[in-house]
């Protein structure tokens, strides 16, 4: 009976697959705007200057966090995620049409407009935290039971990277020869607004969320802050150091990898679209086997792959693809395809240890912390990569990349170095993974000594 009970609650049913697929699209396509179009158009409406671009990925990462951590916690004190999700997208999309705005701050005010995207994005990252990573993310794992994890796992790993290939192409195809972004930021938040008025229509709460209070807001707020007791679950840290070590790494190229495609490689956004396109849409393929190998649980050995094969991808990037290995007149060309092998190895590392890395970590949140745990998966996921990431690749890009004198001063382009320092970093993630396998294997032997219920 216990087991009809815990298959019966594993199902999920048709409008709960609509409502996690509809808003976690929509969530990354505002995500990817953020990651990719923002910064090209950092580049084409501000100005060439990495430093801006690393301002505003650490200031957002920071809100991003805050709001994790505060909202979580009011969503496992309210006992409840819907009005965090359909609110927090409603005013997510109203702030990404408010960000192209800074467009028409003159050029010769830099100080001003720099300062300016800065804060646009940090509060556009607020409220995207308030309803994607508090609401969206900690509902999603409300709905996990042993016999969907792999699945629901599944879908949130694939949808940031269908978010890239549609953010992509279609980004690409609004912004158009004459770099139009407004229309870009407008569609794309008018659609975000929309999911979240869908989310206020028809979305509930999984029945097994109920509110948890424990003392004043604050107090609670600040409980998760108790790293005694995080860092009693050592298994849970070591996945999350794994993940932060590894993405500090990745953030050290994806957020100039659009730049590097445009203005060192020479492709416009619409090919530059479609080559990162086809390459991660053969990636994603790759989340089918790896879904087989978390039910299996052989997470770990999924984890080290991923890794493994990113940095592949990174290193092929940085040996075999430079502006005359390249034909930018048409993604159609044959000269491409070693560009396209490069982002479906880096695009299958990253999808892959995202989708394990995620359903591993929610696995091990405390039942009655959920949303705020989120707080502790962003930090690690997000925050520290995103300032670190940063604070590594401007540098690089400083240092070893092109400079050129350019309308506002000296202009850094970006080139195969970041490639070949997201490798070395990458590469160190394999250390606290280990420990992480250790602890992973304790808790499945001896899970498997368990009497069955």
């Amino acid at each position: 009976m216990d087991n009809e009970r815990t298959t019966k609650a594993a199902k999920i049913g048709l409008k709960t697959w609509i409502l996690i697929w509809g808003l976690g699209i929509a969530g990354q396509l505002c995500w990817n705007i953020e990651n990719q179009w923002f910064n090209t158009f950092i580049y084409a409406k501000i100005a060439k200057d990495p430093s801006i671009i690393s301002w505003m990925v650490a200031v957002s990462a920071t809100a991003t966090t805050f709001a994790t951590f505060f909202f979580g916690t009011l969503a496992d004190r309210k006992g409840s995620r819907k009005p965090f999700i359909a609110w927090g997208y409603i005013a997510w999309g109203i702030c990404t049409i408010g960000f192209g705005l800074t467009e028409y701050i003159p050029k010769e005010a830099l100080t001003v407009a720099a300062a300016m995207v800065v804060i646009a994005d940090a509060v556009m990252s607020f409220f995207g935290s308030m309803g994607n990573d508090a609401g969206f993310n900690a509902w999603t794992n409300d709905l996990m039971r042993d016999g969907n994890r792999g699945q629901i796992g599944a879908a949130l790993a694939t949808q940031p990277v269908i978010g890239t290939i549609v953010g992509t192409l279609l980004g690409g195809a609004l912004i158009g020869d004459e770099e139009n972004y407004m229309r870009l930021f407008l569609i794309m938040g008018g659609l975000v607004i929309a999911f979240g008025v869908v989310a206020l229509i028809f979305m509930r709460d999984d029945e097994s969320l109920k509110p948890n209070v424990e003392g004043g807001f604050w107090k609670q707020f600040a409980s998760v802050f108790n790293f005694k007791k995080f860092f009693s679950q050592k298994e849970l840290v070591t996945v999350n150091v794994t993940v932060a070590v590894f993405f500090i790494g990745f953030n050290v190229y994806f957020a100039h990898m659009g730049n590097y495609m445009l203005h060192y490689l020479g492709f416009n956004e619409g090919d530059m679209g479609l080559l990162q396109g086809v390459g991660l849409i053969l990636a994603m393929l790759m989340v089918i086997p790896a879904i087989f190998m978390i039910n299996k649980k052989k997470t770990p050995l999924v984890c080290l792959t991923a890794i493994l094969v990113a940095i592949a991808g990174l290193l092929w990037i940085f040996f075999m693809v430079d502006p005359s290995s390249v034909d930018p007149s048409t993604a159609f060309s044959a000269k491409n395809i070693p560009l396209i092998i490069g982002v479906f190895l880096v695009g299958t590392g990253y999808v892959v240890i995202l989708q394990t890395t995620t359903v591993w970590a929610k696995a091990l949140y405390p039942k009655d912390s959920k949303g705020q745990f989120e707080g502790v998966r962003i930090v690690f996921f997000v925050l520290i990569p995103m300032v670190f990431g940063s604070i590594i690749a401007t540098p690089v890009i400083e240092s070893a990349g092109i400079q050129i004198v350019g309308e506002t001063g000296m202009e850094y382009i970006p080139n195969e170095y970041i490639y070949l320092v997201g490798a070395i970093i990458s590469i160190l993630a394999v250390i606290p993974l280990a420990f992480a396998w250790k602890f992973y294997k304790q808790r499945i032997d001896a899970e498997a000594l368990m009497p069955a219920e």
